[in-house]
């Protein structure tokens, strides 16, 4: 499995938790896998236990030969992790861009050296893949390097691809020049493989290429399949046909379970809900809100970007504040203009708005595990991870029904009181002011439908177990779809 990302190492969203949690629960089921992701600077080595794996490996690149080592670690339950070490292209303080979130001008060059690099790798440790799973558009030449370059090496002889997509609005989309640097050949550069408007795409090849293609939820699978959705790809992947499915993203229990959660003040669960309280009062204190159990309070952990729908939210957020009688907490980072907007909220409404800038993942159990209700108002969402742990911590969800977030959460029936969060459709201030108020009259009005909806929620099982074995499925599917070719060796 090679990717850009991978928890505990590195992270910037749904990607790193997929690739940090899917290899562990494939190896319970009995699979050998080893993970490749870039050797950052800012990775911690002491921390995680970091040794040398390869002291000196030349990988040929079509304009140099370049000399990187490659360092080893483990995810839990013993997976190893490989870290590709090249000082020019990933000494580094952020993954995919400085700190003004610029992308680095050559992430082309850093994401073709990886995919090639990881390649040589299982020849240098004698490693042979049955699979080489491929993550967005930053690993998708993966497949095209497996049928074209590596297909008579002995090392990849049969080996099938699968590709996920986490995310297709990020197709890697660049100056042509960068597909002759991949090496691949000029057949390879039509408007069917990687040529896109007269740029590479390397996500639109690594479709043409893989075996099996998949996204992160079934929802989303079927939104991509159009040409609202499909971000201009929808026709290659309805193409694909019963090759192109989605399997939803797992959640590690281990980690995201109040029960057991080491991060919070009290731990709780479906029997004794005493603790969420508990978890409350101190995330109120911690994020400098009046102290009030009686008060809802809303959680929110993103990332500032427009897919997210925080740019609408900011229009209605201070009617919400103002009228509607309740505490935000704010986790997230990106837009500078979001920053200053919620920074200067909280200015305004000291005691009702607490909001941190960055990451924290302390910070962000005690949200999921304090709050009332979570709050995800994006305009598509591919899985989303954040309301299945909302649900795990009782903590109701209310969130636009798109991709992930419509797949997993079952909208409140007021007649009944069933359900497991609030949904709405329109991504507009109304749509969110309104189903945030109509989730509050419950919490004020309905107290047992809130209970009745709280233990439906936290009996809600998204784990890894049942991912990982469907993505067996697809590997075992994509094998046979593999051509058994003959061409050059990938260090030739």
């Amino acid at each position: 499995m090679v990717a850009s990302e991978c928890v505990p190492f590195a992270k910037t969203g749904g990607l790193g938790d997929v690739v940090g949690a899917l290899p562990r629960f494939l190896k319970k089921l009995g699979h050998e896998v080893i993970v490749v992701i870039p050797g950052y600077s800012f990775i911690d080595m002491n921390q995680h236990e970091v040794s040398i794996a390869v002291d000196h490996m030349d990988v040929n690149m079509p304009e140099e030969r370049i000399s990187c080592s490659v360092s080893l670690s483990h995810l839990q339950g013993n997976v190893p992790v490989y870290f590709i070490n090249y000082a020019p292209f990933y000494d580094r303080p952020n993954i995919y861009h400085d700190d003004n979130y610029n992308d680095y001008a050559d992430n082309p060059k850093r994401f073709i050296f990886l995919s090639r690099a990881a390649l040589l790798l299982c020849k240098a440790i004698g490693f042979f893949p049955d699979i080489v799973h491929a993550n967005d558009w930053h690993t998708a030449i993966l497949p095209a390097y497996l049928k074209t370059i590596c297909r008579d090496d002995p090392v990849f002889k049969g080996t099938a691809s699968v590709l996920t997509i986490h995310n297709i609005a990020y197709q890697g989309r660049y100056d042509p020049y960068y597909f002759y640097y991949s090496g691949l050949n000029h057949e390879d550069f039509t408007s069917e493989k990687f040529e896109c408007f007269n740029a590479v795409n390397f996500l639109k090849g690594g479709i043409h290429y893989a075996d099996m293609v998949n996204t992160v939820s079934q929802g989303y699978a079927a939104e991509t399949r159009t040409s609202s959705g499909g971000y201009g790809l929808d026709f290659f992947l309805n193409r694909k046909a019963d090759n192109y499915i989605g399997i939803l993203n797992g959640v590690d229990y281990s980690e995201w379970d109040p029960s057991v959660d080491e991060m919070i003040p009290a731990r709780y669960s479906l029997d004794d809900l005493r603790g969420k309280s508990v978890c409350k009062e101190v995330l109120q204190k911690t994020m400098g809100l009046m102290h009030d159990e009686k008060t809802p309070v809303i959680g929110i952990i993103s990332r500032f970007a427009e897919q997210k729908g925080f740019h609408i939210l900011s229009e209605c957020i201070e009617d919400i504040v103002n009228n509607l009688g309740v505490q935000f907490v704010i986790l997230g980072s990106g837009d500078n203009r979001l920053e200053t907007f919620y920074n200067e909220l909280q200015q305004r409404h000291q005691g009702r708005v607490g909001i941190y800038i960055g990451y924290n993942n302390e910070l962000a159990h005690l949200i999921e595990a304090g709050s009332d209700f979570f709050l995800m108002p994006s305009l598509y969402e591919p899985c989303g991870l954040n309301q299945i742990y909302s649900l795990k911590y009782g903590t109701l969800p209310i969130v636009r029904a798109t991709g992930g977030l419509n797949d997993t959460i079952e909208n409140y029936n007021q007649e009944t009181g069933d359900g497991t969060g609030f949904k709405f459709w329109e991504p507009s201030c109304t749509a969110i002011y309104n189903t945030v108020g109509w989730a509050l009259e419950t919490y004020h009005t309905r107290k047992s439908h809130m209970r009745k909806l709280i233990q439906k929620a936290m009996q809600q099982d998204f784990s890894w177990e049942k991912s990982a074995a469907d993505y067996v499925s697809l590997y075992k599917k994509a094998i046979p779809i593999n051509r058994d070719d003959s061409s050059n060796n990938l260090n030739q």
